[in-house]
């Protein structure tokens, strides 16, 4: 029988950990938007997918992981009323410098102590890749904490590169399994959609866009 008494994982120290990392690669670029991996200088296309379809009213949205502010000025120019969050502060006085003019909050929020006048609030909530960019052990609390933001009846949009239960990646970025995904359903959330999508990348060979809505 083992006895070894395990040290508990400190979700705290893994959480200033990803702060410091984000905010000191955005402050490295020096303004390059060719530095930032993951910048492409326009809209994801699954969100402006979702736009060019939407039927219903805009309203008040937010965008987790907000980079360098493209999703959310796209859903500023589709007539939402936009909040845009990273924890970067670099990242968010960047993304503030190219939509200057444009009424968008730009904030600088940590996902996991989001400030109180944010939580309940919106009726949609656009997310990419923000999931699978922090450690495994946080990704139910990342997941939890994205459906704090959601109003009943809200929906959530979310991208990830995705994996097969067998498949293996040594992180950052770690793709979701599908069932990681769907974490959501266990967070007062239905599954409105659950689309895969062959995906032509180093991360992986899958990406994913589902849509979910939390229970009125």
């Amino acid at each position: 029988m083992n006895t070894e008494k395990q040290t508990p994982y400190n979700y705290e120290k893994a959480q200033q950990e990803a702060t410091e990392w984000f905010n000191n690669y955005y402050k490295e670029a020096s303004k390059e938007l060719s530095n930032i991996a993951w910048a492409k200088g326009e809209v994801n296309p699954f969100l402006q997918e979702y736009l060019d379809t939407f039927s219903g009213t805009p309203a008040k949205a937010i965008v987790i992981g907000s980079g360098l502010g493209d999703d959310a000025f796209a859903l500023y120019i589709a007539g939402f009323d936009v909040t845009a969050i990273d924890v970067s502060e670099e990242a968010i006085a960047w993304a503030k410098e190219r939509f200057d003019g444009a009424e968008i909050d730009f904030r600088v929020a940590d996902l996991f102590d989001l400030p109180s006048d944010l939580l309940g609030s919106f009726d949609f909530v656009f997310e990419a890749f923000t999931i699978q960019s922090l450690p495994l052990a946080l990704r139910d609390r990342t997941i939890t904490a994205i459906t704090s933001l959601m109003k009943p009846d809200a929906k959530v949009l979310a991208v990830c590169n995705a994996k097969q239960d067998h498949e293996h990646f040594d992180g950052p970025p770690w793709p979701l399994t599908f069932n990681e995904l769907r974490l959501f359903t266990m967070k007062e959330c239905r599954e409105l959609e659950f689309s895969i999508f062959e995906n032509k990348s180093s991360l992986s060979s899958l990406k994913v866009r589902a849509l979910f809505q939390k229970e009125a």
